[in-house]
């Protein structure tokens, strides 16, 4: 450990360190609302790459992996693995996640297919305008660009 290394955590606890000394020594802080924003990019991140490493995995109703998987398996196995809880079924997990319009998506967000009010399917938003799903029966894990725009977005915080 160099000795740069070192002086966040000896100004932190002799209780003299500022937010701009730490981020100029590469620090870090803990605030309010912002380590939550933090945190869940991170879980969505992860959550994104566990998706993303299921490739080729076998679609499969009703499973939840680790080697098969349906829609909101997937994204329930995905989560799990990034240290969140999800309900079961699409619709569920709808309902569980924090709304968000198209314009606020990022990597990591849920997207849920529609009709109506009933949400039919879900997948893990990889960024410009693709997925990573489990599409239907007889087809695997995969990439592929959102083929309609009867969707709806969610994060998991």
């Amino acid at each position: 450990m160099t000795a740069l290394n070192r002086v966040p955590s000896l100004m932190v606890r002799a209780g003299t360190a500022s937010a701009l000394t730490l981020a100029a020594v590469g620090g870090s802080v803990v605030l309010p609302g912002v380590a939550t924003d933090a945190a869940a990019a991170t879980t969505a991140t992860k959550a994104l790459q566990v998706a993303a490493s299921k490739k080729g995995s076998p679609y499969k109703w009703g499973a939840t992996g680790p080697r098969r998987f349906d829609c909101s398996g997937l994204t329930l196995y995905s989560f799990k693995k990034a240290g969140k809880k999800l309900p079961r079924t699409a619709a569920q997990q709808y309902n569980k996640s924090h709304h968000i319009s198209a314009s606020h998506r990022k990597a990591g967000d849920l997207v849920f297919f529609h009709s109506g009010s009933n949400v039919y399917h879900v997948g893990i938003y990889a960024g410009k305008g693709k997925i990573w799903h489990a599409p239907k029966t007889g087809d695997v894990v995969k990439l592929q660009k959102i083929w309609t725009r009867s969707v709806w977005y969610g994060r998991i915080s």
